[in-house]
């Protein structure tokens, strides 16, 4: 029943995303920079991230497919790169370009971080992926399922960018000393989360290995 498949796809991609949760490691990443261009990453995150998982439902299987690429292969890059991210947060080497160039360097790196590690592989990851493309296959691409499953994926985008709008209000809360540990804490977390990536990814790896 379609009603039935909408709420299941809700509460499969609120969990799966987890936006409130995404909260903390958004003040994280964005660490130093003004409010005006926290909402921008905000909304540029979100855009990107519900294009991906849009373009996902639609064409994901089928590319993964044609590129010869596995789920395990992609969740393995993922935690790679999140890694990469994990460690600039506890050492505190994140956004060190405040010190260059004001406008232009500041516009970049805005579009850089919107892009990853928010919305790749934070908001539309392995995870959020792997279940837009398990929920596209249980819809079976018939129109009105569809409708419904990019509708979700609106939906639990735009929560995520009000969670974010409103994660500068948290940090003004937690002051700059919080939010420096608090920076140093997530990136211990999202180093395990990173690390918790890839060893699923070779697990499913060998495991399809073992089958053949």
């Amino acid at each position: 029943m379609p009603f039935e498949f909408m709420i299941s796809a809700l509460v499969t991609l609120l969990v799966v995303v987890d936006p409130v949760g995404l909260v903390p490691t958004f003040l994280g990443v964005t660490d130093g920079v003004s409010q005006k261009f926290r909402r921008e990453i905000a909304l540029r995150a979100s855009l990107i991230a519900g294009g991906i998982l849009i373009g996902t439902a639609f064409f994901g299987d089928w590319l993964l497919r044609g590129l010869g690429i596995s789920l395990p292969a992609f969740r393995i890059a993922g935690g790679l790169l999140l890694f990469l991210v994990a460690a600039e947060m506890v050492l505190g080497l994140r956004l060190k370009h405040a010190t260059q160039d004001a406008e232009q360097a500041a516009e970049e790196h805005l579009h850089n971080m919107a892009a990853f590690p928010l919305a790749i592989p934070l908001m539309a990851g392995p995870g959020a992926i792997t279940a837009t493309i398990l929920l596209a296959g249980q819809a079976n691409y018939r129109p009105e399922f569809l409708a419904l499953l990019m509708l979700t994926v609106v939906v639990v985008i735009a929560i995520c960018f009000v969670c974010f709008a409103a994660a500068d209000r948290l940090g003004k809360l937690l002051g700059v000393t919080g939010n420096v540990v608090l920076s140093r804490l997530l990136g211990v977390i999202l180093a395990a989360l990173a690390v918790q990536y890839v060893i699923d990814g070779v697990r499913a790896a060998l495991g399809a290995q073992g089958l053949h």
